[in-house]
């Protein structure tokens, strides 16, 4: 699958969250560090050039763990890390931070946030305890509604609607918001037999909502155009459709399928989901899991009918979801070896970039080699070292060795030796005899990394210890060394032509040693280094560091810091190696990431090799394995011939079908062609019937309105006449009512001047009263207006005395309070510092009578215990005492016994020696009798064969009998038509022999005759021509019913001779079982009598040895002797 990088910002420590926008062109993603940043990428420019940083401002911000684009993606909005949970909301493309706000309850994490998909304004918050929608007005993000939900925790949301949101739990509940509000919850649970009804939806309230089953939690859910889909548990989606406004019903589970490279208990179908995408034509879902897998299932209409159940596809391949812990290469293979504390092997092509091979295991997996062949491989796990065959498609051991926890370990170049470090020991084995030939000591701490010269003469090695050691391989002797206890190594290296050796550490320096003296030392930043490779051409060193960054320096090394640098992993480059022909470099990490990196110069063309790699295609497979194959491709070939003669046959039939089907669909066709041309016929006499009818029908007609329209025109003419003369009178009556209301109006119009000339003359009389009292008004409120101010003044003045006084009586009542405020301060400050200093005495005092009480407590239990120990003595010496007594007797005792086994010792040896001289003849016999039952067992078998081959036979026979009595129903059915169509025929020229004397009448019965039989007869005498292929048919179904009855003859005489053998075979299996019982009972009884015996003899003996022991004993402690 090709894939294009994008590299993240600069100090950049990692990737955390990352949403699209709406209209697929933007890409928003966060990078954690000392200070969080958010980029934003223009997809549509050429490899995202165009991009834009968003940062919290003056806030720090280390983290934003979600992140979401509006739905016009002018906005976007981030979610940082707790405690503090602060929404942050930028206008992205002016840089602009318009709003942030905190969560009031730093408790209660926030899980995610999004904007409501039909309005750019509006938030949705979800996390434990939290269900808010915000709105962004006024400059800032406001609450617009808030759910009582303290006691849930949410995983996930997505919006359904403008005014709904389903949101998952981590108990495995869907709820259902409205504009905020807890409405109802969508039961996971479907009743069997109604996979199409509605999934059922039921109300609940806020004091209950906590309430249910403990079940898989929903980790992830998103919407789409038919409902949504959402995980539940680990491994699991459901896919939701909406039946109505309110309904969903659950139509498909989709599930992570079983992990067939997995040897043992698989953790594939376990992987929690953390998110769901669909394609832009939603005809694929994808998501991504928490072990770093990515899935995806097509959701085509052709798939989802299917009533299979759905599976989830790898994206592209399998990952790694843990720290790789090793890398490496061979020469004859493009390919790669790495393994991991996921407990996984990987073999991977790199130029390809395809994984091609991969195993999980019951252990982890420290180290891995391949072998210059890329045909085996060496793999350091927890328990022991393993040499392992690559084959088509396995990963199988062949050889363990007992080197546990093996951090390292490299095939020489040759492939005959391999090194493999046990604990600060190099081990090298030969390949062809797998012999320990050299154990090479000297490190004093682990060893980090080992590796080969060109002529595998010699090894280089590095630990922790500080050391760099050099040595031969032949002699095992060490040739050079360099001791720097001060810093770690944790990569070595040979140059290009094995002279000097490269090493880094962590002293933060490139070191060049060639001779026990370091030559060159190139310092680093803050960043250490801890992998490197040299090419094969010499001419630039890699290195990887504790960033994830890899550098390339020049070589010969530089004296000062001159490197160029590129971020790759996320976290420290654990192992690098270069290919043998200088085209890729390959960097593996502890975030479980394999990266190939192609080398290039300045120029941008590849770095030239001296060597002309070719490889090879060979693979290993088990002569087993190819036996298998080979037999199962004999099976399948034989299967195809058998489909293939039954297919020929099949079509054979069912073209002869056909055909008959054909002939007998032409005919009705011909017929129903006949009748349909003579209803035609008929057809068109009626209608040329009907069209005279309508012509005559249609001149009466014309007739008839021609009449009526001068009838009409006669009548409407005279009404007109008589209407316009009511026209003229009324004309006349419309004048003389016109100049009667002119006059009117002028009445009117005199009337109304002379009346408001009489009102204006009376409202200026009114004007003139009202003018003379309103002047009278105002002088009397000018001297009232006088009155008042002088009272104000006076009372201002009052005042300004009173509140005088009252300030400076205040003032000096605040001198004294502040005075005497500071006093009590002061004494509160002494107070307080006594107050510390007794607190702290009471503390230390505290403690020492806590120490004191856990002093006297095991003062008081060592008492107890002296004091127990004490009766325990006391009790000894008076057993002691009391048993000194007893101990003569019990000797004299036991000499006693001792002469009495004496005697049955000898008795006993005569008995056994008797049993073993009878078991050997019954040995012998049990041993006859097992081989003639696996004879017996033999023919068995081979008669069952032969039977299950005379049963395939006759079943074949049988369907070939069906076949053609098939055909003989077909043909026998061809010839009754035949003989009808005959019988037909004499019966028609019967009738026709009637019209001899006619000739006319003759040539048309005859014409008739003929258009009616020709074809028939044509089919008549092909079916006399074919009369020879029925014979012969005949002939060989006379024939195969012969066999077949033979057959069954055979059969039947073979069964019983079958029936005859079996039941001899088992009456002698009869007899030879209980045989054999018998002498297993009598062997029994022999070995019971001969264990009595070896008991017997041995007390016998030991009685001597231990005698003198015992009378040691009896002396010491009487209660050790078993003696009854």
């Amino acid at each position: 699958m090709p894939s294009t990088f994008t590299h993240g910002s600069e100090r950049s420590q990692g990737m955390r969250a990352m949403t699209i926008s709406s209209n697929r062109r933007y890409l928003a993603v966060s990078d954690y560090g000392e200070r969080a940043t958010v980029t934003v990428f223009d997809l549509q420019h050429e490899q995202g050039r165009k991009r834009k940083i968003l940062s919290a401002g003056d806030m720090s911000v280390q983290e934003f763990i979600c992140i979401a684009f509006s739905p016009d993606s002018k906005y976007l909005i981030g979610l940082t890390e707790g405690p503090e949970w602060m929404l942050i909301l930028w206008l992205w493309e002016k840089h602009k931070l318009l709003a942030t706000l905190k969560t009031p309850n730093t408790n209660n994490p926030v899980t995610q946030v999004s904007f409501n998909p039909y309005n750019n304004t509006q938030l949705c918050v979800s996390g434990t305890g939290v269900f808010k929608l915000f709105r962004y007005s006024e400059g800032a993000l406001k609450q617009s509604s808030v759910a009582k939900v303290e006691s849930i925790n949410f995983l996930c949301h997505t919006w359904m609607s403008e005014h709904r949101v389903i949101a998952g739990t981590d108990t495995g509940r869907l709820l259902v918001f409205e504009s905020g509000d807890l409405r109802r919850e969508i039961s996971m649970t479907s009743v069997q037999g109604q996979s199409a009804r509605q999934v059922e939806v039921k109300k609940i309230k806020d004091a209950n909502v906590d309430e249910g089953p403990s079940v898989p939690s929903i980790t992830a859910i998103l919407s789409y155009s038919k409902g949504f889909a959402c995980s539940r548990g680990p491994g699991t989606v459901f896919l939701f459709e909406q039946t109505d406004e309110s309904g969903y019903r659950k139509t498909r589970e989709i599930k992570i399928p079983l992990d067939a490279y997995c040897s043992g208990v698989t953790l594939a179908e376990y992987q929690q989901i953390d998110t769901i995408c669909f394609s832009p034509a939603e005809e694929t879902l994808a998501i991504s899991t928490n072990r770093g897998q990515l899935y995806s299932v097509s959701l085509s209409s052709v798939d989802m009918n299917k009533e299979d159940k759905l599976h989830f596809e790898l994206l592209s391949q399998s990952f790694h979801s843990s720290s790789i812990t090793g890398l490496s290469i061979c020469i004859r293979k493009p390919l790669v070896a790495t393994c991991s504390l996921d407990r996984s092997v990987r073999i991977w092509n790199y130029e390809t970039k395809v994984l091609e091979l991969y195993k999980e295991f019951q252990e982890e997996a420290y180290s891995v080699a391949l072998h210059p062949t890329g045909l085996f491989i060496l793999v350091g796990f927890s328990d022991r070292l393993r040499l392992m065959n690559l084959l088509i498609d396995d990963i199988r051991t062949f050889k363990e060795f007992t080197v546990r926890s093996c951090r390292e370990c490299a095939f020489s170049n040759g492939g005959h030796m391999f090194a493999a470090v046990n604990g600060n020991i190099i081990q090298i084995y030969s390949v062809t005899s797998f012999d320990n030939i050299l154990n090479l000591k000297g490190h004093n701490g682990k060893v980090c990394q080992i590796e080969w010269s060109l002529d595998d003469s010699r090894v280089v090695s590095c630990g922790v210890d500080g050391a760099v050691y050099e040595w031969n391989t032949q002699s095992g002797k060490r040739e050079s060394e360099s001791v720097l206890k001060s810093c770690s190594y944790t990569g070595v290296a040979f140059s290009s032509d094995c002279k000097t050796i490269l090493a880094v550490g962590t002293d933060l320096t490139l070191k060049e040693i060639q001779d026990c003296q370091v030559l060159r030392e190139v310092p680093a930043d803050e960043t250490a280094h801890t992998a490197l490779a040299v090419s094969h051409s010499g001419r630039v060193v890699f290195t990887g560091t504790s960033s994830g960054t890899v550098r390339a320096i020049k070589y010969p090394l530089p004296i000062q810091k001159e490197w160029i640098t590129y971020q790759a992993h996320s976290g420290p480059v654990t192992k690098m190696v270069i290919t043998y022909d200088d085209q890729f470099l390959l960097t593996v990490s502890e975030d479980g990431c394999l990266l190939i990196w192609k080398i290039i110069d300045k120029e941008g063309r590849g770095l030239k090799s001296n060597k002309h790699i070719v490889h090879t295609e060979e693979i290993l497979i088990t002569k087993s394995d190819l036996e298998e194959k080979t037999q199962h491709m004999l099976e399948m070939k034989m299967r195809l011939e058998e489909l293939q003669m039954e297919n020929e046959y099949q079509l054979r039939l069912k073209d002869m079908n056909y055909n008959e089907k054909l002939r007998e669909l032409s005919d009705n066709f011909v017929q129903q062609i006949g009748t349909l041309k003579t209803s035609q016929q008929a057809m068109k006499t009626e209608m040329e019937k009907q069209e005279c009818e309508n012509q005559q029908n249609s001149a009466e007609l014309i007739m008839k309105h021609s009449k009526e329209l001068k009838d009409l025109e006669l009548s409407y003419s005279q009404k007109l006449i008589v209407e316009h003369e009511k026209y003229q009178d009324l004309e006349q009556k419309h004048q003389r009512m016109l100049e009667d209301y002119e006059k009117q109006l002028k009445s009117a119009e005199d009337r109304k001047i002379q009346a408001v000339e009489e009102l204006t003359k009376m409202y200026e009389a009114k004007l003139q009263e009202k003018t003379q009292l309103l002047a009278q008004c105002q002088e009397d409120a000018e001297q009232k207006i006088s009155v008042f101010k002088a009272i104000i003044k006076q009372a201002e003045e009052d005042e300004e005395r009173k509140i005088l006084e009252i300030q400076t009586n205040y003032e000096k009542k605040m001198k004294t309070e502040k005075q005497t405020n500071a006093n009590l301060k002061g004494k509160n400050s002494i107070m307080a510092q006594k107050f510390i200093s007794l607190q702290k005495r009471i503390d230390d005092r505290s403690a020492d009578i806590n120490k004191l009480k856990q002093e006297r407590q095991r003062l008081l239990g060592l008492i107890r215990s002296l004091e127990s120990d004490i009766e325990d003595l006391k009790r000894q010496i008076s057993g002691h005492e009391k048993t000194s007594q007893d101990k003569d007797h019990i000797i004299l005792c036991l000499k006693r016994k001792n002469q009495e086994l004496e005697k049955l010792k000898f008795v006993l040896e005569f008995q056994l020696n008797e049993l073993k001289q009878k078991t050997e003849p019954l040995q012998h016999d049990i041993s006859v009798k097992k081989e003639r039952i696996s004879q017996l067992e033999e023919e068995l078998i081979q008669t069952d064969k032969s039977n299950a081959q005379l049963k395939l036979t006759v079943s074949e026979l049988k369907l070939k009998l069906k076949t053609r009595d098939k055909e003989m129903c077909k043909e026998s059915q061809k010839v009754k038509d035949l003989e009808t169509h005959l019988q037909r025929l004499k019966s028609d020229l019967h009738n026709c022999v009637s019209f001899i004397q006619e000739p006319k009448t003759l040539k048309d019965n005859i014409q008739m005759i003929y258009t009616r039989y020709v074809q028939q007869t044509e089919r008549v005498e092909r079916t006399n021509a074919d009369d020879t292929v029925q014979k012969a048919v005949r002939h060989q179904c006379d024939r195969q019913e012969r066999t077949v009855n033979g057959l069954k003859m055979r059969l039947v005489k073979s069964a019983e001779e079958h029936e005859k053998v079996y039941a001899k075979i088992m009456k002698e299996n009869m007899t030879l079982i209980a045989e054999i019982n018998e002498l297993r009972k009598e062997l029994h009884l022999a070995r019971t009598q001969a264990k009595d015996v070896k008991a017997q003899l041995a007390l016998l003996k030991k009685p001597k040895k231990s005698q003198p022991i015992l009378e040691e004993a009896a002396y010491q402690d009487p209660k050790q002797l078993g003696v009854s």
